[in-house]
């Protein structure tokens, strides 16, 4: 019986790890893009691992997802490997690439500040390559119809965070990829989503500076008493990516347990802001 697959991108850690292994327990073969280098690799394994200790397969490919030339390189093995034309392949395609500029846009010091060459790749690799994904998915008569699409975003989409703006950019265009994503397929039954995570300690949150704060901020106001995991944001796209979910598309679904609503201010982040 042909398998069902899934393809996430930026699958070797954080959301697109958690999510990986949490659609294998679900059923679906997995596909994965990430970009490590050999240090990182036994993580990678150990996620491969896990997806395989389900009974069902793990394809992963190192390489840089916003390469247009690797991009076409591994759908077309995929087509070549995979896919039949009665059958199309993927049914998940996951947006979780989290590489992009940290830097201000105006500085004293012009080389401190956002170049064009930067705020370009973030843009390309954190919003734009979702829409060259599905293209090449649709193109190539992969995607499966009543297929879904999750990409993450964050409410650094609509804020404002010290050298966050050139991300903060891509998702909110990546946001907009979103909704016209849902517009142009919602004739072939694909539904697309943005997840709009809370605060989550991840290695991409690890590069932004004044992290640490933001993880104390997140968990004094967040309702629950506690931080976003990847595995909270796994489970909530486990279930829009079941069939009753096949009539919800074009938002953005916040996975935070309540954090972004909470205007509450704990004894903790007062003193943290005093003292900065």
């Amino acid at each position: 019986m042909q398998k069902k697959w899934a393809l996430i991108l930026g699958a070797s850690s954080g959301f697109g790890g958690a999510t990986a292994v949490r659609l294998a327990q679900d059923g679906y073969c997995i596909l994965g893009v990430h970009l490590d280098r050999q240090i990182n690799m036994p993580n990678v394994e150990k996620i491969k691992k896990k997806i395989e200790g389900t009974g069902n397969r793990a394809v992963f490919f190192n390489a840089n997802a916003a390469d247009p030339i690797k991009r076409d390189d591994i759908l077309d093995e995929i087509k070549e490997r995979f896919a039949t034309k009665e059958h199309p392949y993927v049914y998940i395609l996951v947006h979780s690439l989290a590489f992009g500029t940290l830097k201000p846009y105006i500085a004293e010091n012009p080389s401190k500040r956002v170049t064009r060459a930067q705020m370009q790749m973030t843009l390309d690799v954190m919003a734009h390559s979702l829409v060259y994904w599905t293209q090449g998915l649709i193109e190539r008569n992969l995607f499966a119809k009543q297929g879904r699409i999750f990409a993450l975003t964050s409410a650094g989409s609509h804020a404002t965070f010290p050298t966050y703006g050139a991300i903060s950019a891509a998702k909110a265009a990546l946001e907009s990829h979103i909704r016209q994503l849902a517009f142009e397929l919602g004739k072939m039954g694909i539904t697309a989503n943005a997840i709009m995570a809370g605060v989550t300690d991840t290695p991409a949150l690890r590069r932004i500076p004044g992290n640490d704060l933001m993880l104390k901020f997140a968990r004094s106001k967040n309702p629950g008493g506690r931080l976003t995991t990847p595995e909270d944001v796994a489970n909530a796209i486990s279930l829009l990516s079941r069939p009753e979910a096949d009539w919800i598309s074009g938002n953005v679904i916040g996975v935070d347990g309540g954090e972004y609503i909470s205007n509450y201010t704990g004894e903790e982040e007062i003193n943290l802001l005093v003292k900065k």
